[in-house]
């Protein structure tokens, strides 16, 4: 079975009918409206004249009943030109005086007993009762409170006719005329809105081939003006998402690099005093040498290693940390301890500072993870030197500092310092720990496991010193 095929119509023409339509429904109503307003008001008008002249006639008439004759033929005389014909009669509907040319009464039962009654009877348009359309009046003659007859106006309804058709037909010029202007502000207006639409569909055609540097002109004017506002955000987060793609891609292959080159001194030192003991091409008396730089190196290849699990852990959030109130004091002692070796070679003094009180609640082992990373790291940017390592309680947190005078950081880099694989090109020596870029990154990594927060200050050739806290 063949399937319809779906009609298509572009976004022009459905804004082109939408608008016209509107714009052609909302003149027809209005046109007939202002139509039947306008026949009422020509009819009404008329009625009111013909009312105005009865009244006057009989109040002429009560007035002076003695020239009631002379009256009615003054009255004819001017209405004649007027083209308007009135009949008195009595309360037996007989007529007893009559304008010239004037009609005959012809009332139904229900028309007569309201004039008897006092009531007017007015009629717009009558074609039925006299030898043409009319509109006619009937005024009730009362005297003393008693009906004594009334009196019938007719005016021809052609002269209001041809006024009717002649302000139908200005409306309808006027209507063409608006249509014609309305028409081509829809067509303009319609246009504009689908070139604006274009240019966000040409923009996303180019994002979608690669191009992120695409900017379409923008407004708060309309949707359509914050459409573009927002597609310009959502490019702008896309180039610099490839940004950072880019240049993770690129960190990452400097880290495959310096992996390759780091590990293969190592594995090549293994190797060959492997093969040397294997062969017995090692002399007895250094066997035991090179077994220890077979240890030493192994544990170094262990350690690489490990930092790197580390770090893919901490960012899985796939480590468990043990918290318990440790004394500060304590601890960056044992860091002192451990660190002298490496601060002597470079002649680099570590100083604390912590009183005894200073508590922090942390995990023991993740806390000397970081504090390690920190300060082997100011050693390392550090010569003929000194480093303080702080501890103190300010508010219900815990602050840890660790500052040194080593060459500082470039305020350019200060930022990039936490990110993965990054490293600043003085680091770009051997270095025990943190040599692929990873320390600092699992330092900031673990201090937010502590719902923690971590912050550098740096100067270049003056020093660097890092801020840690630890809500309690």
């Amino acid at each position: 079975m063949n399937r319809l095929r779906q009609i298509r119509i572009n976004y022009i023409s459905q804004q082109f009918i939408s608008h016209i339509s509107i714009i052609i429904v909302a003149f027809l109503v209005l046109s007939l409206l202002f139509a039947h307003y306008v026949g009422n008001l020509v009819y009404e008008t008329k009625a009111d004249e013909l009312i105005s002249y009865g009244e006057a006639i009989i109040s002429d008439i009560d007035r002076n009943p003695v020239l009631s004759e002379q009256i009615i033929n003054q009255y004819s005389n001017v209405l004649r030109s007027r083209k308007i014909s009135f009949s008195m009669f009595d309360q037996e509907a007989n007529l007893y005086a009559v304008g010239r040319s004037g009609p005959a009464i012809e009332l139904n039962p229900s028309e007569w007993e309201k004039i008897k009654n006092g009531t007017k009877i007015i009629v717009q348009s009558d074609y039925k009762r006299f030898d043409q359309g009319v509109t006619f009046v009937v005024l009730p003659y009362i005297d003393r409170g008693r009906f004594i007859g009334g009196i019938l106006l007719t005016s021809p309804i052609s002269g209001s006719s041809i006024m009717i058709r002649q302000v139908n037909q200005f409306l309808i010029y006027t209507i063409l005329i608006a249509l014609g202007v309305s028409f081509l502000l829809s067509w303009l207006l319609s246009k504009i809105h689908v070139n604006r639409i274009k240019r966000l569909r040409e923009a996303t055609s180019l994002v979608s081939a690669g191009d992120y540097h695409v900017h379409v002109p923008s407004s708060n004017f309309d949707e359509i003006g914050e459409l573009a506002n927002d597609f310009n955000h959502m490019v702008k987060k896309l180039n610099h998402s490839m940004e950072e793609i880019e240049s993770l891609e690129n960190r990452r292959r400097q880290f495959m690099a310096d992996v390759s080159h780091e590990m293969r001194t190592p594995l090549t030192t293994i190797s060959g005093v492997v093969e040397g003991l294997k062969n017995d091409m090692i002399p007895e008396e250094d066997k035991e040498r090179g077994i220890n730089l077979v240890s030493q190196e192994a544990k170094r290849l262990i350690r690489l290693v490990n930092e790197n699990l580390d770090y893919e852990k901490i960012r899985s959030n796939q480590i468990e940390l043990y918290r318990e109130n440790i004394q500060l004091l304590e601890l960056l002692e044992i860091i002192q301890e451990q660190l002298s070796v490496q601060a002597e070679e470079k002649n680099v003094h570590i100083i604390v500072e912590a009183d005894e009180e200073v508590m922090v609640n942390a995990d023991y082992d993740r806390l000397v993870q970081i504090l390690i990373n920190i300060t082997k790291n100011s050693i390392q940017f550090t010569t003929d030197g000194t480093i303080w390592l702080r501890g103190r309680t300010e508010q219900n947190a815990t602050i840890i500092e660790v500052e040194d005078t080593g060459i500082g950081i470039d305020p350019s880099e200060v930022e990039k310092i936490w990110r993965r694989f990054y490293k600043a090109e003085i680091s770009r020596t051997s270095n025990p720990y943190g040599a692929f870029g990873l320390g600092l990154s699992i330092v900031k990594q673990l201090v937010l496991l502590h719902n923690g927060e971590i912050k550098v200050q740096s100067e270049k050739g003056k020093g660097t010193k890092f801020t840690i806290t630890f809500n309690q």
